[in-house]
């Protein structure tokens, strides 16, 4: 098969991709120029009655929890769809902030749903990749023939909906997932014609093992670096040297655009301070940022050799000069300790509690295989097998996990105990959002808001009123 991509979108009920749902899956093929690959996919995920919706997310999706019901498939059947439609062999997924978003939704829905929560971006030829990075690294290095928007401070941003209004793109409107999805794909069309060869160097890039060979510490060098961890004076790229080795296989980065004088002398405990500082402390007048970061090789990384600023002025564009690179990497390697007091850092990191929750424990570690082939039973099985299937995981945290997948997608499969067990855990997880929702629904009822969003929360109202237990 001939590799392929697939643009995609995702609205959700809020932020958090451990407990928040997919409301609205939208995606489109293309070949590998960009040129559309049969009808888009557009459809609703059902939001079942253990979830709350963020009104403050409805407000800009428009999508009410009763569209979702009407019109939505259960999360099985999504999942099921995404699996055999969308994330086929050879294909490269990619979306504007996919990675760090929208990609870790689809993860947790696969985790619920008895599929493989990986296997997606990498097995059979698959990949991801991420459209707002490559749109940062081409507005820092070769911004010609694209028109950047800024914002009303006149500060350079990046947002969809200004990328296409600043250039004459259709965007029909903002934050629907598939008129986003159609957005991106014009803007990644735009990229490619004015800027061709940075943005096949970049699809390139995408390998981990050709990022590896950029970015290791068998062979330190410097590369220039854009993320948007980076300040936005400079369009958020840097020039970055690898230190040491940091969690998961990743490798930890400092920006050589800061001196590391003030660091040098810093311990490890010094030094974890500040990476797990509060929000509250990085907001103090006295906290200095450590300018180190944790560069992961499997979330397609913008990377680039030193060689790039070598044509149109590059070295001017990113606002740093040959000489202080230099002499911030002597000052690095001059002092071993501080690299290894890093590491040691990174690797003794502060323990949050663990999810209780099996929904939230997807990354408390990999399935054994003989579990594997026991999901694969599972999600092959009609509703009528369910209720007699006893599969006996191994693993302690799918026994509750199939007890939801029942209870959302094939409640008739649930027995009399099963019903008990599920109503209490989704009468308890309701009540834990229950004082935040109706702060929001409040809060957000009290402005002067059009008559879309009155509606809206009417029935976010509605919908709350018949999932909220009955004392």
């Amino acid at each position: 098969m001939n590799k392929t991509f697939f643009f995609y979108d995702l609205e959700t009920t809020g932020f958090d991709p451990r407990y928040d749902r997919i409301m609205q899956f939208a995606g489109q093929r293309t070949d590998m120029d960009l040129n559309p690959i049969g009808d888009p996919e557009n459809f609703m995920i059902k939001i079942t009655d253990d979830t709350l919706p963020s009104p403050d997310a409805l407000m800009v999706t428009h999508i009410t929890p009763q569209q979702t019901l009407e019109d939505g498939y259960s999360e099985a059947e999504a999942a099921k769809i995404l699996i055999e439609r969308v994330f086929t062999e050879d294909t490269v997924a990619v979306g504007f902030n996919n990675i760090r978003f929208d990609d870790e939704f689809i993860r947790n829905l696969f985790w619920r749903n008895f599929f493989d929560p990986y296997e997606w971006t990498w097995s059979e030829g698959r990949s991801r990749w991420d459209m707002l990075d490559i749109i940062r690294m081409t507005r820092a290095l070769r911004p010609d023939g694209i028109i950047w928007p800024v914002d009303s401070e006149g500060k350079a941003t990046n947002r969809l909906e200004l990328m296409t209004a600043a250039n004459g793109l259709k965007h029909y409107k903002a934050h629907d997932a598939l008129s986003d999805v159609l957005a991106t794909i014009d803007v990644a069309k735009l990229i490619k014609s004015r800027q061709p060869q940075l943005f096949n160097y970049l699809l390139e890039m995408r390998d981990k093992n050709k990022i590896k060979k950029l970015v290791n510490l068998e062979d330190k060098k410097p590369f220039v670096y854009v993320s948007g961890k980076y300040n936005n004076d400079f369009n958020k790229a840097t020039i970055a040297f690898p230190l040491s080795p940091g969690p998961n296989g990743s490798v930890l980065v400092y920006d050589l655009r800061i001196d590391p004088s003030a660091f040098l002398d810093l311990n490890s405990k010094d030094i974890a301070s500040k990476i797990y500082a509060s929000w509250e402390q990085r907001k103090s007048p006295e906290f200095v940022e450590l300018p180190i970061k944790m560069l992961a090789y499997n979330k397609c990384p913008s990377v680039a050799p030193l060689g790039v600023l070598s044509e149109q002025d590059g070295w001017k564009k990113i606002g740093i000069s040959e000489e202080t690179i230099s002499k911030n990497i002597q000052k690095l390697i001059s002092r071993p300790d501080f690299a290894e007091n890093i590491r040691s850092a990174f690797e003794n990191k502060r323990e949050y509690p663990k999810s209780a929750d099996p929904e939230g424990q997807l990354y408390d570690g990999f399935l054994a295989d003989v579990d594997k082939l026991r999901c694969e039973l599972i999600r092959n099985a009609k509703d009528s097998e369910l209720s007699d299937l006893n599969p006996a995981f191994t693993d302690e945290r799918l026994d509750d996990l199939l007890l939801h997948y029942k209870a959302r997608s094939f409640p008739a499969s649930l027995t009399e105990e099963d019903s008990m067990a599920w109503e209490n855990w989704r009468s308890e997880r309701i009540s834990k959002q229950l004082p935040k929702f109706v702060e929001s629904l409040q809060r957000i009822s009290a402005k002067n808001v059009d008559e879309e969003s009155a509606f809206i929360l009417q029935q976010l109202q509605l919908y709350a009123e018949s999932v909220i237990p009955i004392e």
